[in-house]
């Protein structure tokens, strides 16, 4: 008879903690004793004997890793994995995997993507308000009502959720380039509606819309700094589904106050949830949403299935999936 693993479901407050990790429990299968916490450290004898950790957005740290002897695998609830010391794990010879292959996430965050473009192009957060207080804002607003139709969108990543970006940009008739680690299928481009792969920096002087869809990692943390945003054309949005830290967040907002850029659509933090003195909350031209992006019913179901499955693939002796060190 094959001996239990013990898996620990660290499942952050803000995602829903205890109660969500309580139904993430009920998906292993019956050879995994499975203890929820919602901090890794909260119950140090679980921790202690832990085979396996599967976060939702809570950190895995070297001093949990370290804590954790029979630690075999860290799987990761979303395809981000900025919250696990990655080096601590290679040093200890630990997998950290995500669910990049399934798509879980791709279709809301692209979803989520565009909602912010069209709330942006078409000013509605600051129409409904004004209408709200009653105040007919048309004759005001119109200036800067704009269409998605015929500008340029620039992905930042083109994995699987940028890609999921790209498909729907194509049925706005926007044009669409992309810079990222290097330049995919010239088929694959042409089913994205002749995407062209260019420099970051020609990405951000030509865009319209400029959306990031990269991982966090120490190469792309504040990618979007000062000086990269003053490349952008001043009629030209930020959108950001990805990660907070991708952005350096007091430089955009900055660039907001100047009338540098035309606005942002932001629906990630850094960190999460933001403190009430970040700049962005207050900045004009904004429309903010509380990572949202990979939250609806369907994908949270979709996300859950998915690191399980990884993880009991795991349990069974396959190979891992989604390996990020």
């Amino acid at each position: 008879m094959t001996t239990p693993k013990n898996v620990l479901a660290v499942v952050a407050p803000h995602v829903g903690g205890r109660t969500s990790g309580a139904g993430l429990a009920t998906l292993f299968p019956g050879e995994a004793i499975v203890t929820v916490v919602e901090k890794a450290d909260e119950n140090p004898q679980a921790l202690r004997a832990a085979h396996v950790i599967i976060t939702a957005l809570s950190p895995v740290t070297a001093e949990h890793i370290a804590a954790a002897p029979a630690l075999e695998l860290v799987q990761c609830a979303s395809h981000g994995f900025d919250y696990v010391d990655v080096e601590a794990a290679r040093a200890r010879a630990v997998d950290v995997c995500t669910i990049g292959s399934s798509g879980a996430e791709a279709q809301n965050v692209a979803e989520q993507t565009f909602a912010l473009m069209l709330a942006l192009a078409k000013q509605l957060v600051p129409a409904h308000t004004a209408l709200v207080e009653a105040d007919w804002a048309l004759p005001r607003l119109q200036r800067s009502l704009t269409e998605l139709s015929g500008k340029t969108l620039g992905i930042v990543g083109l994995g699987q959720i940028g890609r999921e970006v790209a498909r729907r940009a194509v049925a706005f008739d926007m044009n669409v380039v992309y810079a990222g680690r290097g330049r995919l299928p010239e088929e694959t481009e042409a089913q994205l509606g002749g995407a062209r792969h260019v420099p970051l920096d020609e990405l951000l002087r030509t865009s319209d819309y400029v959306s990031l869809h990269a991982p966090l990692t120490d190469a792309t943390r504040h990618l979007l700094d000062a000086g990269r945003l003053a490349l952008l054309k001043p009629s030209a949005f930020v959108i950001n589904t990805a990660r907070g830290a991708l952005i350096d967040q007091d430089a955009l907002a900055d660039a907001l106050e100047k009338g540098a850029l035309a606005g942002a659509g932001i629906d990630v933090f850094d960190p999460e949830p933001p403190t009430p003195a970040l700049r962005l909350l207050r900045a004009p031209g904004v429309v903010l949403s509380p990572h949202v992006g990979g939250v609806t019913r369907e994908t949270l179901v979709r996300i859950a299935l998915a690191a399980v499955q990884n993880v009991a693939g795991h349990l069974a002796g396959d190979p891992p999936r989604d390996v990020v060190n």
